[in-house]
């Protein structure tokens, strides 16, 4: 379990890494697929998930405060739920380019990877 777990953070980590940059540096294409959210609010977003994705690999890999990575899987599990709702609101198409399919299934591995850590196979320390 902790090896799938593993394999499970680091594809998270560097997809939320990706998103993250995203949102961060080219706000304004994220905002003209959602307008309800301002340009700030997606620098923001994209700030918490970079942070994120390193959190979910760096404390656990060097043993410091290992329970970040979990709080870290916790934390996108939320943030992407909101976003996999917003993104319902404004996109009806059921595609593979539908960012609420992405969101959910992004979502759905971050919290399996939150009570793995928490529950299956918590981090020592």
């Amino acid at each position: 379990m902790n090896i799938l777990l593993w394999v499970l953070q680091v594809a998270l980590a560097f997809l939320y890494l990706a998103g993250g940059g995203f949102k961060t540096f080219k706000p304004d294409d994220v905002a003209k697929q959602v307008p309800a959210i301002p340009r700030s609010g997606w620098v923001v977003v994209g700030v918490v998930e970079m942070l994120g994705g390193i959190l979910l690999i760096v404390p656990l890999a060097a043993s410091w405060m290992p329970n970040l990575t979990t709080l870290a899987a916790v934390v996108l599990t939320l943030e992407t739920a909101a976003l996999a709702a917003l993104y319902a609101r404004y996109s009806l198409k059921l595609t593979a380019a539908n960012p609420l399919v992405y969101a959910a299934v992004m979502g759905v591995l971050v919290a399996f990877v939150a009570y793995g850590r928490y529950a299956l196979s918590p981090p020592a320390g």
